[in-house]
C-alpha cells in the first residue's frame, strides 16, 4: 500500500504529538513550576512592559520585574490570609456550638426520619469527644501535629516548598527575557508557515487576553456581591468570606464550593437556625445565577466557547498531568487548544477529503 506525501506528513505530526503528550505525562511533576511560571509571565509581561516604558530607560527592567512580582505575591498571600480571621473567629465558636448542634440535630432529625421507617441516631458522645480532643488543643499541640504530619508526608511537603521557591525564580527570569524567548521560538517556525503561525498566535492572544481581563473583572464584582449579600443578612464574617469566595473563583467550581462551605459553617455557628441556610441559599444561589447567566457571558465573552463538559474534562485532564496547579491553568490552556481545534476543523471542512463524495 502506497502512502502519499500528505499522509506521511500527517502521520509524522501525529507521532510528534503523541511523543509530546507522553513527555508531558512523564515529566508532569518536573514541568509543573515552569508551566505555572510561563502562564504567570504571559499575564504579567504587559504590566512589566508598561512600567518599563514609563521609566523611559532611566530605570533598569529588573526594577519593573521585581515590583510587579512583589505586588503579585502580596496579592496572592492576601487571598490566603483571608482564611486567618475566619478560622480565628470560628474555631472557638465551633468548639462550643458543635455539641449543641449535634444534640439539636439528633433530637429533631431522628423522630422525623422514624416516620419513614429510617432509624438513625447520632453518636453525640463521640462527637463531643472529638471536639474536646481536636478543638481544645492549643497552638503548640497544633504545631506539633502539623510538623509530625509533614514528616510523614515529607515528599509532598518538599514538593510544595520546592515549587513555592522555584516558581518565583522561574517567573523572574521569564519576565526579564520574555521577548527574547518569544523571538527564539519564532525562529524555529519555517518562513512559509510564519503567516499561519502569526495568525494563530494573534487569535490565541486575543482569546487569552479576553479571558484573563474578563475573569479578573468577574472575580472583583462577585467578591463585592458576596460580601455585601452576606453582610445584609448580618453575618459577622461577611467581608472575608465574600471576598475569598469571589477571588477564589479563578479555580473553577472548587473556589465557589469552598466559599459556600465556609459561609454555611459560619452561618450555622453564628445563627444556629434556619436563617443560615436561607442566607446561603439566597446569596450564593442568586450569585451563581447572575455570574453564569450575565457577568461571565458579557465580560468573559462567548468567544472562548468552552462547553461545561469540556471545562470539567479540562480540569480533570490538566489536574491529572500537572496536579493541583494544573487546575489553575486548565481553562487558559484549553482556550488556546480550542483555537487550534477550530483551525483544524476549518481546514478539514475546506479540504478535498471532506468535499469528496462517496466513490
Amino acid at each position: 500500500m502506497q502512502f502519499t506525501t500528505a499522509q506521511k506528513r500527517a502521520a509524522a505530526w501525529c507521532l510528534i504529538a503523541a511523543l509530546v503528550v507522553l513527555a508531558l505525562w512523564l515529566l508532569g511533576p518536573v514541568l509543573t513550576p515552569f508551566v505555572v511560571a510561563a502562564v504567570l509571565a504571559y499575564a504579567l509581561t504587559p504590566l512589566v512592559n508598561r512600567l518599563d516604558d514609563m521609566g523611559k530607560g532611566r530605570l533598569p527592567r529588573v526594577v519593573a520585574v521585581v515590583l510587579v512580582e512583589f505586588l503579585f505575591i502580596v496579592v496572592l498571600l492576601s487571598l490566603f490570609l483571608l482564611i486567618v480571621p475566619i478560622m480565628a473567629k470560628e474555631l472557638p465558636v465551633l468548639r462550643e456550638q458543635v455539641p449543641l448542634l449535634a444534640d439539636r440535630l439528633n433530637s429533631s432529625l431522628s423522630p422525623w426520619l422514624a416516620q419513614f421507617g429510617i432509624h438513625v441516631a447520632l453518636d453525640v458522645g463521640s462527637i463531643k469527644a472529638f471536639v474536646l480532643k481536636y478543638l481544645n488543643a492549643n497552638f503548640e499541640d497544633l504545631f506539633g501535629s502539623l510538623m509530625s504530619s509533614l514528616k510523614l508526608g515529607g515528599s509532598v511537603a518538599l514538593a510544595v516548598v520546592g515549587n513555592a521557591v522555584l516558581i518565583p525564580v522561574a517567573l523572574f527570569y521569564l519576565l526579564m527575557d520574555w521577548d527574547k524567548f518569544v523571538a527564539r521560538v519564532l525562529e524555529l517556525v519555517p518562513p512559509h508557515l510564519r503567516g499561519g503561525f502569526d495568525s494563530f498566535t494573534e487569535e490565541a492572544d486575543a482569546v487569552l487576553g479576553q479571558y484573563l481581563r474578563g475573569q479578573l473583572l468577574v472575580m472583583l464584582i462577585m467578591a463585592v456581591f458576596y460580601a455585601v449579600g452576606l453582610a445584609l443578612f448580618g453575618l459577622d464574617l461577611a467581608v472575608p468570606i465574600g471576598v475569598f469566595t469571589g477571588l477564589a473563583m479563578f479555580i473553577p467550581y472548587l473556589g465557589f464550593g469552598l466559599g459556600l462551605l465556609l459561609a454555611v459553617l459560619a452561618g450555622l455557628l453564628e445563627f444556629a437556625s434556619l436563617k443560615a441556610l436561607v442566607m446561603v441559599a439566597v446569596v450564593y444561589g442568586v450569585g451563581q445565577l447572575v455570574e453564569s447567566l450575565y457577568f461571565t457571558p458579557r465580560l468573559v465573552g462567548e468567544r472562548i466557547g468552552l462547553h461545561p463538559l469540556a471545562v470539567i474534562f479540562a480540569l480533570l485532564a490538566f489536574g491529572q498531568v500537572f496536579g493541583f496547579v494544573g487546575v489553575l491553568v486548565a481553562l487558559p490552556a484549553s482556550a488556546v487548544l480550542l483555537v487550534g481545534i477550530r483551525r483544524l476543523k476549518n481546514s478539514y471542512m475546506a479540504s478535498r477529503l471532506y468535499k469528496a463524495g462517496p466513490g
